[in-house]
């Protein structure tokens, strides 16, 4: 008999491994012009995949952050205090620009390369890059404003990390927040009371009210909305303002979340805090808008980076773990899950890197890559975010019982998998933002199926889903009950088109029959008979 505490048959810790060394990624990259970024991401690849970054999202998970509403003295301070690997990978974060630093760049793919870059480092933990998303979809907001935008939008795009409550102009680098829903509203903004009353100095408002989530409230400026004399309207708020004194804002509580434990979400109640106007007064929803499209790409960013996540642990498992007389992966069952959460995963992918080539081109003035964004990040932020929580349940189960354990990290993916889904819109807002895109805008669903054209004829399952998009969207009959089904049939068409195009031939086939086709069911694990999964496998096996 073996020693009763002999470990075997155990895998080794999934370490050393360049995270961004995955295929359907480096050539997304390429193909959607950040290939110029290729030798920046790997090296963030390495740190992300070696055991120090592990620790550092372990341990900003295990020791939350604490707010401080007063000093020793009874002043009060709203501080929150964050274990210090919170703070070493947000400053590993904001240095290899995951946050706004694509908009001080230039170079066409900057966009694209920030986005591989924050899906990479997503893997490693997820809350943290809260703070980033904001901070990234504050600026084209801001510059609704230009005299605001001139002010700290060099500070937004600086990549050095500057944690502390300071005025923002006597710091290196900033961060951003943002403050919009109310207990009462929820998605519904409109119904937002916080007052906002003309005034005070250098053409501020005072603001007066509670707002119910705040993200990121450690940040150094917020975006929020207030109803004005002109109705809702858009504002910037300091935490701190340039005289050093601290703004008329407190935090009331941290909310205690299902998942991202290591970020502070809270309530803040304004009284009488001071906050400049952006954009026009009245418009607050349409100069917000413009943070949404950003925010909304970084949920199927996180996402898609959640699948790869779960899935490199679980082939990793499977790979070394032996049962029932062989290697797991090799048992044509496991073969079978396995290879179903790898076509979602790269599906994911293929799409948010697609995502973010028209965002990227978008900014730099194409029209029709701005027209099928705005259709195609709310179809995919609706799909994607909503396929993460059933692909993190089983990749968890790939693990067995250890999967189910904590240290595993698999607990952490899984209690992490439906906060994108929620953030930015719900499923229901993201579905009805689709629609109301297609009644507003008639050009976006032209720039939607200018995209699916481009795989006409390459294959007939997609051929004819993409058909029956065309009738499905020219059937206006109960609409609104019907959007879910539309906007998921929408998704799955783009990743179809995607795959087609530019995957190989294996990993295509397999996901429009499976998806598309009718050969795969409910469950992940029920692909049809003659899919290659080696093909399918190896592209998502870690890599050094």
């Amino acid at each position: 008999m073996p020693p009763t505490h002999e470990v075997f048959n155990q895998p080794t810790p999934l370490e050393d491994h360049d995270v961004a060394a995955e295929p359907a990624l480096t050539e997304g990259l390429e193909r959607e012009g950040g290939g110029w970024a290729g030798e920046e991401l790997h090296e963030l690849g390495r740190l992300a995949g070696g055991a120090p970054a592990r620790g550092w999202g372990e341990q900003a998970n295990a020791n939350e952050p604490v707010l401080r509403t007063h000093d020793r003295y009874g002043h009060r301070v709203d501080e929150v205090d964050f274990h210090p690997a919170w703070h070493v990978l947000t400053d590993t974060a904001v240095s290899h620009g995951l946050h706004a630093a694509p908009w001080a760049d230039e170079r066409a793919g900057a966009h694209v390369a920030r986005a591989a870059k924050f899906y990479v480092w997503s893997q490693v933990e997820a809350g943290h890059g809260c703070p980033m998303s904001m901070t990234y979809a504050v600026v084209p907001a801001l510059r609704h404003s230009p005299e605001l935008a001139a002010r700290y939008e060099p500070l937004l795009t600086s990549r050095t990390y500057d944690f502390g409550l300071r005025p923002p102009l006597a710091k290196r680098g900033l961060l951003a927040g943002m403050s919009m829903t109310e207990k009462q509203g929820g998605s519904d903004v409109r119904a937002n009371t916080t007052r906002a009353v003309p005034g005070g100095p250098d053409g501020a408002h005072r603001l007066t009210g509670h707002k119910w989530f705040t993200s990121a409230p450690m940040g150094d400026l917020f975006l929020t909305l207030a109803q004005a004399p002109e109705g809702l309207s858009c504002f910037l708020v300091p935490r701190v303002l340039e005289d050093g004194t601290r703004n008329a804002l407190s935090i009331q509580r941290l909310k205690d979340k299902l998942g991202n434990r290591s970020n502070a979400s809270a309530e803040l109640e304004y009284d009488g805090a001071l906050a400049w106007p952006v954009g026009e007064p009245g418009r607050g929803v349409r100069t917000i808008i413009e943070m949404v499209n950003g925010t909304r790409l970084d949920c199927v960013i996180g996402s898609a980076a959640g699948m790869r996540a779960g899935l490199v642990q679980a082939v990793h498992h499977a790979s070394l773990r032996q049962a029932f007389g062989g290697a797991l992966i090799d048992a044509p069952l496991m073969r079978n899950v396995l290879a179903d959460l790898a076509l979602e995963s790269e599906a994911a992918t293929a799409l948010m890197l697609r995502l973010a080539g028209a965002a990227d081109r978008a900014v730099r003035g194409d029209e029709s890559e701005a027209a099928f964004r705005r259709l195609a990040v709310a179809a995919g932020k609706y799909w994607v975010t909503k396929r993460q929580p059933a692909h993190a349940a089983e990749a968890l189960e790939c693990l067995g019982g250890n999967g189910y354990v904590e240290e595993s990290g698999m607990p952490r993916l899984f209690r992490e998998s439906p906060l994108n889904s929620i953030w930015e819109g719900s499923g229901n807002v993201a579905a009805l933002d689709v629609l109301r895109a297609m009644a507003k805008e008639p050009v976006c669903v032209e720039a939607l199926f200018a995209e699916l054209a481009l795989s006409q004829g390459a294959d007939h399952r997609l051929d004819a889903a993409v058909k029956r998009l065309h009738t499905e969207l020219g059937d206006l009959d109960a609409a609104e009950y019907r959007a879910r089904s539309v906007v998921e049939l929408m998704a799955l068409c783009l990743q179809a088109s995607l795959l087609v195009r530019h995957a190989p031939a294996a990993v295509a086939d397999a996901f429009t029959a499976s998806r598309l086709g009718g050969e795969g069911g409910r469950a992940f694990g029920t692909l049809p008979r003659g899919v290659d999964t080696e093909a399918v496998l190896d592209r998502c096996r870690p890599r050094t």
